[in-house]
């Protein structure tokens, strides 16, 4: 296995309370005004609690419900805006989409200890109607300006590349722009709300989904290399920077590379402070849901976006078809996040962090075994 620990620049110190409320007067998304007087509310409660949570909020990798910015000059600024943007600390995007919500207590009648927040789980259907695309028995979620007809026809053609089974060459790049991001040790229906969800432990954060992954890619014939670098430690400002570095070196080193995938986790979270997990059972255990995130040119960042995005729906398609219910809607939105390093280049959120690492390993593994069917095809 081809392994490498690289780390970023300096760790920046950066104000997360004062960043929501410019974020919020700025309008640079519908959802944070709330956040940030909820926010500005809880620091004058318990300030070392507030900015806690706003830690944990400005930490997160994907904003299900922030408004695409205006074009960035450069993918620099992109990938700042990328990082920058919080992740559901109100309800998420993804549940108000999902139609009404039957959420249920992990552990039937187990009492939430005094100081912990309640932890549900919840399974979230394929979307329908206008802004839905099916691909499969899955289905894309277009949030860009594109008509649905034209995102329709795009994903309905071809993969743009095709990799070579059983080949010595590497075909596949996995990553970790956000490695420390990990999940539960185990199942309750409470969670602690000071756990942030963060960790250096290689064995217990993403790489260690990565790692399950790459195993079954390898073990399919498709030369799977795995990159272990903690982009975000010692510091979260840059991570997208750093990873762009170390792709662009990947690729340089191995041009037989055509798939390049960066293994995240979501952040499902209510006001109230209740976390919220992704999950569908199959052949009777609890998994993680994954969702696919294909970013949509904004200005000239991501000139060719098409072939990411029937990269996606090629891959929804597949594995909705072999695990009927592991995956959300394929985000189809204005995002950048390194996708214009190849024309296989997408972003997977396995689980979120009120998962349990056991559920995420396993959304893994069957997200990849779907992925292997998907690239062994004629």
């Amino acid at each position: 296995m081809y392994k490498r620990v690289r780390r970023p620049a300096a760790p920046l110190l950066a104000l997360a309370l004062a960043g929501a409320c410019l974020c919020a007067a700025a309008g640079a998304a519908p959802a944070l005004p709330q956040t940030a007087l909820l926010a500005a509310g809880a620091f004058f409660t318990s300030p070392p609690a507030a900015l806690r949570a706003a830690r944990e909020v400005w930490a997160a990798p994907e904003a299900l419900e922030a408004a695409a910015p205006a074009a960035p000059e450069t993918a620099q600024q992109d990938a700042a805006l990328a990082q920058s943007a919080p992740t559901q600390a109100q309800t998420s995007a993804a549940e108000s989409a999902a139609g009404p919500l039957t959420p249920e207590a992990p552990v039937p009648g187990e009492a939430v200890p005094e100081g912990m927040a309640a932890l549900l789980q919840q399974h979230y259907t394929q979307g329908s109607g206008p802004t839905y695309i099916p691909v499969g028995a899955g289905t894309i979620r277009n949030c860009t300006d594109l008509p649905d007809s034209e995102v329709a026809a795009e994903a309905a053609k071809p993969l743009p590349f095709s990799v070579e089974v059983g080949s010595s060459e590497p075909q596949v790049l996995i990553m970790h722009t956000h490695a420390t991001e990990c999940y539960e040790s185990e199942e309750h229906s409470w969670c602690d709300p000071a756990f942030t969800a963060r960790t250096t432990d290689t064995a217990a954060n993403m790489v260690a989904v990565g790692e399950e992954m790459a195993a079954v890619l390898n073990a399919a014939g498709i030369t799977t290399l795995h990159d272990t670098t903690l982009h975000d430690y010692p510091s979260y400002n840059g991570s997208y920077e750093a990873s762009n570095a170390t792709v662009r070196e990947y690729l340089a080193q191995y041009p037989s590379i055509k798939v390049v995938l960066d293994v995240h986790r979501d952040a499902i979270q209510r006001a109230d402070g209740t976390r919220v997990k992704p999950v569908v059972t199959l052949n009777g255990e609890k998994s993680a849901q994954v969702m696919l995130i294909c970013g949509a040119d904004n200005g000239g960042n991501l000139p060719n976006f098409r072939q990411n995005l029937r990269f996606a729906a090629a891959w929804e398609a597949r594995m909705e078809a072999l695990f009927p219910g592991l995956t959300r809607p394929v985000l189809f939105d204005y995002r950048y996040y390194n996708q214009d390093l190849t024309t296989g280049s997408l972003l997977i959120e396995v689980g979120g962090h009120a998962n349990t690492l056991d559920e995420a390993k396993r959304a893994g593994r069957m997200a990849a075994q779907a992925l292997a069917a998907l690239l062994a095809s004629p």
